[in-house]
């Protein structure tokens, strides 16, 4: 197999050489080129044809986001965002990953914090350079469904690579009293505050990141928030509540998906409904077969309409996947099977 062809795109030299030096140490990864703008950046695209770019947000003369609209109007390939790790920072990379980029990763502030927190950037080319690239979609967005029956069921729902866009899509089909619902997307602790705000806006629910006590209610959802602590699902007096629990990484993560649905699987027994979205790797799909066991209905993105054919791929390997459907059809079917009970 050959290595995956990199071009990088940083306005700062030393952040370029620090980059290429960092992916070069991978022999599965070839730095074919460097750009210090956009401008710089097209020609070299033209010129090398990489596999992958990564890309700088904040550059001279055409900022990255501007960069990235045209890539995917013209010529859409994969791209790793390389983001500072500030508030705006954060809001441009989830602009960005609507727009099709494939991953982001956060920028450290000096040399010695960036080769700890650069570390899995090699990781991240890899997986974009098979991942299936989508200019952002012009269409208007879904409906949201009519008001919910009602049931007792809980959602989970957990995502990786590509699931920025996909979550979008999914929850914005969901009405203002849909069943409360909890998610884990693998993100830098930076952008989940302003990844919740995003999808707030996207649906008639209420969208904020989790906090250790938060109630699960009807039209409440809760994002996972990126850092140190997992997020899972455990009684509190009738009740269910979101607990933060700090504790190593599950199947490579922290937060990890795999510990949120296996607290539903035990906590919630069959009045829950799992999806599992878009990623690469393998956390979740253990823990949705514990769901489906214990009686829950479950669900995995299909092959074709995946940024990343990973976590869904082992759940249905796994036989944790109910019914595999397209992103366009998730949503609805989440609703439908949270209402309806065999």
């Amino acid at each position: 197999m050959s290595p995956v062809r990199v071009v990088v795109v940083d306005d700062s030299p030393t952040m370029r050489g620090l980059i290429g030096a960092l992916l070069r140490r991978d022999p599965e990864i070839d730095v074919v080129g460097f750009a210090g703008d956009p401008h710089e950046a097209r020609q070299t695209i033209k010129d090398l044809s990489p596999d992958v770019i990564t890309l700088d947000i904040e550059m001279p003369n055409m900022n990255g986001l501007e960069f990235l609209e045209r890539i995917m109007r013209l010529r859409p390939m994969p791209v790793v965002m390389v983001s500072t790790l500030t508030q705006a920072g954060a809001d441009a990379t989830l602009r960005a990953l609507e727009l099709g980029a494939v991953d982001c990763i956060g920028k450290p502030s000096n040399t010695i914090d960036a080769r700890i927190g650069l570390g899995e950037l090699a990781e991240k080319v890899k997986a974009a350079a098979g991942a299936r690239v989508r200019p952002s979609s012009t269409s208007a967005p879904p409906t949201p469904s009519a008001e919910f029956g009602g049931s007792n069921d809980v959602i989970a729902i957990g995502a990786s690579t590509g699931g920025v866009e996909a979550l979008l899509k999914v929850i914005s089909h969901f009405p203002a009293n849909c069943p409360p619902t909890v998610i884990t997307q693998h993100m830098p602790a930076v952008f989940t505050t302003s990844f919740a705000a995003r999808l707030d806006r996207a649906t008639a629910a209420s969208v904020s990141e989790a906090y250790d006590g938060a109630p699960l209610q009807p039209g409440r959802i809760y994002l996972a928030p990126g850092g140190e602590m997992h997020l899972e699902v455990s009684k509190a007096g009738p009740g269910l509540q979101c607990r933060l629990r700090s504790g190593e990484p599950v199947s490579g993560h922290r937060p990890s998906v795999d510990a949120l649905f296996a607290s539903v699987a035990s906590t919630c027994g069959s009045a829950a409904v799992g999806a599992i979205l878009t990623g690469m790797g393998r956390d979740g799909a253990a823990s949705l077969k514990l769901m489906r066991d214990a009686g829950a209905r479950t669900v995995g993105q299909n092959e074709e309409s995946c940024v990343v054919y990973g976590m869904p791929r082992v759940a249905y390997e796994m036989g944790g996947v109910e019914h595999q459907v397209s992103l366009e059809k998730i949503g609805p079917m989440i609703l439908t099977l949270a209402e309806k009970k065999p």
